[in-house]
């Protein structure tokens, strides 16, 4: 076997494994914090809605900076923007402990608005470490290596979203809330050392444009002219933004299955285990035909997963539909992440990577916002089964109106 075609290939090269050695303590850090704040906003506040307010505080810093943070990917070293923005998220995640130690608990008196500042701030950072981290990788491996290199960052990124929600649960359900979001700032120290220690490298050319405004357009430009990422991208969009579930797990947890804080944290691990395995898959039988066929099944079956789990009123049903969930998306992320890279320039990568974190990364906080409005207009279960509903909505209109992606075969 070829080095090349080896499933282990880019796991060979040091800087790609400092890369994503990085990355997964990042993601587990951010896993566990994301389960201890959803508790803690919920036993403060006992209002689905602020649930949804959580993603809301991330997504609109994220959103509003992710265009320009994509042209200063393309334009600034790549690795100094992903060490201030790690260096951004360790504060933050200090602040959170703080407020839980007795000399900033007298901030939680004005209820959950510090916590909701510090979820700002970091939206912001995650908005310029986005772009800079997607450009940055192709940097670190051979192009004919993308698809092995993005399937095992996908599967690193899985490891850390099974691992983080049930650590994070069973932290702060068994030694405390401090205990928990010691070990988030420490994960995210880590993750600084682990990304500190990857070699620097230099930017490629820039493209030819005159002033920021021009850069961002031709990356807008880029994206609206490639009809087969336009649709891929859209079509997560909204699978994301109707389909996001997870958002409601504290009040299931609570109410519905009435599992507790641990029972939350393997719920939220459910969607990574089914991911996990998928990416393992991947890894060794790499998708070599039908793509876009493959990607819009795996959608709609998303889709009915989480229907189905709406309905669902037992723990390890709900828990298999999750796990099934995490199966389908996993297919949709690595399709979209091999033809982004693939087909977009590297003096472009930043760019195009922040129009698609507006439309697939914060389309996961937006969700949440929508998730927790729903469930406070139409009730917990019938919204989960509206957003169900509306994803398979979603991929027959794809399907009908894009034909690029419908008959896609290879990802290269």
């Amino acid at each position: 076997m070829s080095t090349t075609s080896s499933p282990y290939a880019a796991l060979k090269i040091r800087d790609y494994r400092y890369f994503i050695s990085a990355r997964f303590c990042t993601t587990l850090a951010i896993q566990i914090q994301a389960v201890v704040v959803a508790w803690q906003v919920y036993e403060i506040t006992k209002d689905p809605l602020s649930l949804g307010l959580i993603g809301l505080a991330e997504a609109i810093p994220s959103i509003s900076v992710s265009l320009y943070a994509g042209h200063v990917a393309d334009v600034v070293q790549r690795k100094r923007i992903i060490l201030l923005c790690l260096s951004t998220l360790f504060l933050c995640s200090f602040s959170l402990l703080f407020f839980t130690l007795e000399p900033g608990q007298f901030l939680l008196d004005f209820g959950v608005l510090p916590i909701y500042t510090v979820i700002f701030i970091s939206g912001i950072a995650r908005g310029f470490m986005t772009p800079a981290l997607f450009a940055f990788m192709p940097q670190l491996v051979p192009r004919e290596l993308y698809s092995n290199a993005i399937t095992w960052n996908s599967t690193l990124w899985e490891t850390a979203s099974l691992s983080g929600p049930p650590l994070g649960g069973l932290l702060y359900g068994f030694f405390g809330i401090s205990v928990a979001y010691t070990t988030d700032v420490l994960l995210v120290l880590a993750g600084l050392m682990l990304a500190f220690m990857v070699s620097d490298k230099p930017l490629p050319p820039t493209t030819t444009e005159e002033g920021i405004v021009e850069k961002i357009k031709a990356g807008l430009r880029f994206v609206y002219n490639n009809k087969i990422v336009l649709s891929a991208i859209s079509l997560d969009l909204f699978a994301v933004l109707f389909g996001g579930a997870v958002a409601l797990l504290p009040i299931f947890a609570d109410t519905i299955l009435h599992v507790g804080k641990v029972g939350l944290g393997f719920l939220r691990a459910a969607p990574g285990v089914g991911a996990l395995l998928m990416a393992l898959y991947l890894v060794h039988h790499p998708i070599r035909q039908n793509a876009g066929k493959l990607l819009l099944y795996c959608v709609a079956g998303f889709g009915v997963c989480i229907i189905l789990f709406g309905l669902s009123t037992n723990f390890w049903i709900s828990m298999f539909l999750l796990m099934m969930s995490g199966v389908f998306d996993c297919v949709s992320v690595i399709i979209r992440g091999t033809l982004l890279q693939t087909l977009t320039p590297e003096n472009m990568k930043g760019r195009v990577s922040a129009v698609n974190h507006i439309f697939i990364g914060s389309s996961n906080e937006i969700g949440m916002f929508e998730s927790g409005l729903a469930a406070s207009m139409l009730g917990v279960v019938r919204s989960v089964i509206f957003g169900g509903f509306m994803t398979l909505v979603v991929v027959g209109a794809t399907s009908w109106f894009s034909k690029s992606l419908r008959t896609l075969q290879r990802v290269e």
